[in-house]
């Protein structure tokens, strides 16, 4: 069981793909993205090299190769990740400054400092190792896989069976690995995939109702959850963990709900966690009677977690204590501790000095889902180039997100230089007034490839080769980044989680529902206006007069909240109600604005 009550989520391709090695050692979980298999065969190069263990390529001509590719680079991971740990465990007994100084990072009320500092000069040094083993643990070395990212594949040009597509390959690789972890399966639903799982072994509960592996869905609401639960529970799969994550106030690809906010969501899985619970297991228990498996006497275990925008130790209590929720996810600003996460200098640089201006919600993502950008960032600026050379496009060199098969069935990413000029020509024949064509090729431009990207910083930190990647960087970092403005430790980051350190954040800075209920407001006033633009339908009308209904819902959750919460919010309440009031009056024009609407027949 963790000793911390916060996790490091998965952040875009590369910057939490080596996060392990650099934090589990404390104890601290964090999550890799089985996105980029390329990458993974690169890194696995260069730490085999780096450790001096024997090195085999795993080329693209060996059968099954990206499943191969990262189940190597997991158990390498593992392997040198379990090596930090026990050298840690070690140098800790000789060196009891450096034990002290980590069990200082444990959060408040954690007595293993206390008993530590009693039992150190009785315990001979194998004593000392054994107590350490028996008090400590590693922390775990999670997955991610966005489901939907599915790409087919093909081999001389004739599609391969369905379980060598991304995500398949994906988790057969995680399956097949030495891990005993996670995967958080991210992005939505994937009734395909989700079969696939029960596939695989180690998803089951062994003789003492135990998983090897376990199954964490990222979820916005209770809805999903129940729906998705249910569906793996009639697989004989159990969720160990939702994982809730703000739909706006978060990094990386943003999935608006329907105007649903954080706060009520967390306490409807508050107040339902227990019919959640019964709900999947009764279908579980059938399930696995039905496969003749090991049924489990009693229900295992399940945890309610949360992440997104939060920023201080306060928040991060509340969250904890008044929600019940096991771990809280600090993403974005880990992206400023070097010793977390892996972030190239002229990006970090960037991130250290953005403010609110510097962080906006964007179209650039293939997906075609709003994506979370900083202005300025190296890939940017190289697309934008292309597009002023009249080059537009990326020579797609990896093709993770060639989704598209508007020109052909092998698919082309929308990023792409193939793509984009096939759409660009399509444009020209249409002879649009030059208004709405620039429109309309700027919004073909506009799509950037991530998928290299993302994973680009990590060569750059390693100084690996990218002659076929170049250099460019995406970051996508959440709003909350513009609040942390400073390069800090790691040390002083879980000080600032556990409310030992100051000065880490903005005084300024708005409490995280606060936050994330104008961004809200400020999403839902931009699909207002883009109704301007486009002929009304009775659909679209709804769709926005629901929207602003819910934000009200939560809006008036939040006045009854922090009207009784004192504890939690007494030295900010006056600030926090004059903020709620403030986001009220704009809601309730914009309410009366989407009323007023016309739908045109």
């Amino acid at each position: 069981m963790s000793l911390h009550t916060f996790h490091i989520p998965v952040m875009g391709v590369g910057f939490t793909i080596d996060s392990p090695l650099k934090v589990a050692q404390y104890g601290i979980d964090s999550v890799v993205a089985l996105a980029d298999d390329i990458l993974f065969e690169k890194l696995r190069k260069k730490f085999s090299e780096t450790n001096e263990i024997l090195y085999s390529e795993i080329t693209n001509k060996v059968e099954d190769y990206r499943a191969k590719r990262i189940t190597a680079y997991l158990n390498l991971i593992h392997t040198l990740a379990k090596k930090n740990y026990d050298e840690f465990l070690v140098k800790g007994c000789d060196k009891k400054s450096e034990l002290l100084a980590y069990l200082d990072m444990l959060p408040n009320g954690n007595a293993l400092k206390d008993e530590f500092i009693s039992i150190y000069d009785k315990f001979s040094k194998n004593e000392l190792i054994q107590w350490l083993k028996g008090n400590l643990s590693i922390g775990n070395i999670d997955v991610n896989i966005m489901t939907k990212v599915d790409k087919e594949n093909y081999k001389h040009k004739e599609k391969l069976p369905v379980l060598y597509n991304d995500a398949h390959s994906a988790l057969r690789g995680f399956a097949k690995s030495n891990l005993a972890s996670s995967v958080v399966l991210s992005a939505g639903f994937n009734p395909r995939l989700y079969g696939y799982i029960q596939k695989f072994e180690d998803f089951y509960p062994n003789k003492e109702g135990l998983f090897n592996k376990k199954i964490i869905l990222k979820v916005s609401d209770y809805r999903s959850a129940l729906v998705q639960g249910k569906f793996l529970a009639k697989k004989g799969l159990w969720v160990s963990e939702y994982r809730i994550e703000s739909g706006l106030n978060c990094g990386g690809h943003a999935f608006a709900t329907d105007g649903f906010l954080l706060g009520p969501i967390l306490h409807e899985f508050k107040t339902q966690k227990e019919a959640l619970i019964n709900s999947t297991f009764d279908i579980y228990h059938k399930a696995l009677a039905h496969k003749e498996r090991i049924v489990p006497e009693t229900v295992p275990s399940l945890k309610i977690s949360v992440q997104g925008g939060v920023g201080t130790a306060d928040e991060h209590s509340f969250l904890l204590e008044h929600y019940k929720v096991s771990s809280v996810g600090w993403g974005s600003p880990f992206l400023l501790v070097p010793e977390a996460t892996t972030v190239d200098q002229e990006t970090m640089s960037k991130l250290a000095v953005c403010t609110e201006d510097d962080l906006y919600l964007s179209e650039i993502s293939p997906l075609g889902v709003p994506f979370n950008n900083l202005k300025g960032n190296s890939k940017d600026k190289m697309k934008c180039d292309l597009i002023e050379r009249g080059r537009p496009g990326s020579a797609c060199p990896k093709k993770y997100l060639a989704l598209n098969k508007e020109f052909n069935d092998l698919g082309m990413c929308t990023a792409s230089r193939q793509y984009q000029y096939l759409k660009i020509q399509e444009l020209k024949k249409q002879k649009l007034p030059e208004q709405e064509y620039q429109l309309q090729y700027d919004k073909i431009v506009e799509k950037s490839c991530i998928c290299v990207g993302l994973g680009t910083s990590a060569l750059l930190n390693y100084k690996i080769d990218t002659k076929v990647e170049g250099k460019g960087v995406s970051i996508c970092p959440g709003p909350n980044m513009a609040y942390f403005s400073k390069i800090i430790s790691l040390k002083k980051m879980i000080g600032h989680i556990y409310g030992k350190s100051k000065g880490i954040v903005r005084e300024n800075r708005p409490h995280m529902f606060i936050k994330e209920l104008n961004i809200y407001i400020d999403y839902l006033k931009n699909k207002f206006e883009e109704t301007q633009k486009t002929k009304l339908t009775n659909k679209d009308k709804n769709y926005l007069l629901k929207f602003s209904r819910n934000l009200n819902d939560g809006l008036s959750y939040y006045s009854e909240l922090f009207m009784n919460s004192s504890k939690w919010f007494g030295e900010r309440q006056d600030q926090i109600s004059l903020r709620l009031s403030q986001s009220q009056m704009i809601l309730d024009g914009l309410n009366n604005d989407i009323e007023a609407l016309v739908v045109k027949a």
